[in-house]
């Protein structure tokens, strides 16, 4: 051998491997997971209480609360997800600011799945258009499974393409495998909706080329749902029964044009159910339009570029997603469209950086200054949004909050049963923040019957929630009513004391009714009623 070989010391090395991990704009990427963690613990307060549906995910894990009642369109994902801090913590600070910090790592780990199949920079700011929305910011430390889908979809689409060319990546093989899982364990129907365009192009090419793929996406699917599939069987009834009692609890899924209801929910609305009411205003909507019109320029852009692939598949995804909460939904809800934006997210951002890069003379500055000023006023937007509804949703938690130390000043107390429905207060999360068990006797949540409550209140502290004027059920008409707050009631089954007092009973009639005594001071006379 002739010359000299440069041997590179083995703690250079290391550092240099370490290096390749986080590199070039990949470095950008994990600047934006970290902000959008800390963006969360700021803006949105780590103190603002648990939401309806947050309590049915933590109740099946937490040892605060007996498990709610588990519809079947749920799945377990999030249950395991805050496993970890729920099985031995009731602190919701510190569950806000463990999920903050999962979601920004997950947020960094979907962007990078993206290296070499789309430019890095474009990558970056396409994750921080979606982390700046106020939808992702509030739902990124909740415990709910809607953000997680649309990491999982941004990830398995990016290792997807990182697969198709170059088969030799066994790490994006995985990539797919379990971001595909993490979807379906989140929610099923929306990791089947995300794929079909995947299994699509596989199925149009020769998939023999692609054998590993297709098995690493089906087996992802596979793994990811089938605790979902084996309890179908277990506790629903079989797989057909469950998803019609999902489409029944959703409404019926057939042609709704959900899509003004999706509109009307980007004014800070958390469920659209029914939706009614005044549109917001268009400063407030501009870039929900703007979003799939800049997709559109972003896909143009690619077929010039010659890397049309990257940016058809994401925006296929998209749309297979969207579709069904757009047109086959009769409510609406901000949070189902998150996997849509994210993976619209991408290509509206290379179409952004292409206005800013191309050549254009004079012109360049101005759209840079445009784009610039745009983004500037989408972030104040954004936040103004973000605030007024984290405001709102925490005084209606801390109400809950409210109701259920009433409950407990009254002997509600573990183990106990909370039931009924008032406006403002639902059974579920004021059973979960009183440490009783949520009980229904009708609507989407049914899980006992009128006559089974009226023998749990023989034995176990029962509460009825009501709102004012509204007729008690026939079992609790004799219980004792307890005003909670403003216009919300509970009827309490009598306690164990209470039952042992001997009722008061009037004369027989033969005998007559004693007169009553002389009251002191022309008071008027106290008569013992029934």
């Amino acid at each position: 051998m002739t010359g000299t070989q440069r041997v590179t010391p083995a703690p250079l090395q290391r550092r240099v491997t370490a290096g390749r991990w986080i590199r070039g704009g990949e470095a950008w990427c994990a600047v934006v997971g970290a902000v959008f963690a800390v963006a969360q613990c700021v803006l949105v307060r780590p103190d603002m209480g648990l939401g309806w549906d947050e309590t049915v995910y933590i109740s099946q894990v937490s040892a605060h609360a007996p498990a709610a009642f588990f519809s079947a369109p749920r799945a377990r994902g999030v249950s395991l997800l805050v496993a970890p801090i729920v099985s031995w913590s009731s602190s919701t600070p510190l569950l806000r600011m463990y999920l903050a910090v999962l979601s920004g790592l997950g947020l960094f780990l979907a962007l990078r799945a993206w290296r070499g199949v789309f430019p890095m920079r474009a990558v970056a700011l396409g994750g921080g258009l979606f982390a700046s929305l106020w939808v992702t910011l509030f739902y990124g430390p909740q415990a709910m499974p809607n953000l997680w889908v649309a990491l999982g979809a941004l990830a398995a689409v990016g290792c997807f393409l990182r697969a198709q060319s170059d088969r030799s990546r066994s790490g994006a093989l995985w990539g797919v495998a379990v971001s595909v899982a993490l979807m379906a364990l989140m929610r099923p129907t929306d990791a089947a909706w995300v794929s079909l365009p995947l299994l699509l192009v596989l199925l149009a090419v020769d998939r023999w080329r692609y054998l590993r793929l297709l098995a690493a996406l089906v087996g992802g699917l596979a793994a990811g749902a089938a605790e979902w599939v084996i309890e179908a069987y277990v506790s629903y009834g079989g797989l057909a029964r469950r998803l019609s009692d999902g489409s029944r609890i959703q409404g019926g899924l057939s042609w709704h044009n959900a899509t003004a209801d999706q509109l009307r929910s980007l004014g800070g609305r958390t469920l659209c159910r029914p939706c009614a009411g005044a549109m917001p205003s268009v400063i407030v909507t501009l870039w929900w339009f703007a979003l799939p019109v800049f997709a559109v320029l972003g896909l143009l852009v690619a077929v010039r570029a010659r890397r049309a692939a990257a940016t058809v598949l994401p925006c296929a995804c998209a749309v297979a997603v969207a579709v069904p909460y757009l047109f086959f939904v009769g409510y609406a809800a901000p949070r189902f469209l998150l996997p849509a934006y994210a993976l619209l997210s991408l290509p509206a951002a290379g179409a952004l950086v292409f206005l800013v890069t191309a050549e254009g003379g004079l012109g360049r500055p101005l759209v840079a200054t445009a784009v610039v000023v745009g983004l500037l006023g989408h972030l104040a937007v954004q936040a103004v949004v973000l605030e007024r509804l984290v405001g709102r949703v925490t005084e209606g938690h801390r109400r809950w909050a409210r109701l259920a130390a009433v409950l407990h000043y009254n002997g509600v107390r573990p183990p106990c049963v909370v039931t009924g429905h008032a406006p403002e207060a639902p059974s579920v999360p004021i059973a979960f923040y009183a440490g009783c068990a949520s009980a229904d006797t009708g609507g989407h949540n049914v899980n006992t019957t009128p006559a089974a409550l009226a023998r749990t209140a023989r034995r176990t502290p029962v509460a009825v929630l009501t709102a004012h004027g509204v007729r008690a059920p026939s079992y609790a008409r004799t219980w004792r009513t307890v005003h909670l707050d403003g216009q919300v009631y509970a009827r309490l089954a009598p306690t164990a004391q209470e039952r042992s007092i001997p009722p008061v009973t009037d004369p027989a009639p033969d005998q007559g009714r004693p007169a009553p005594a002389p009251s002191p001071r022309g008071c008027p006379p106290v008569v013992s009623r029934r």
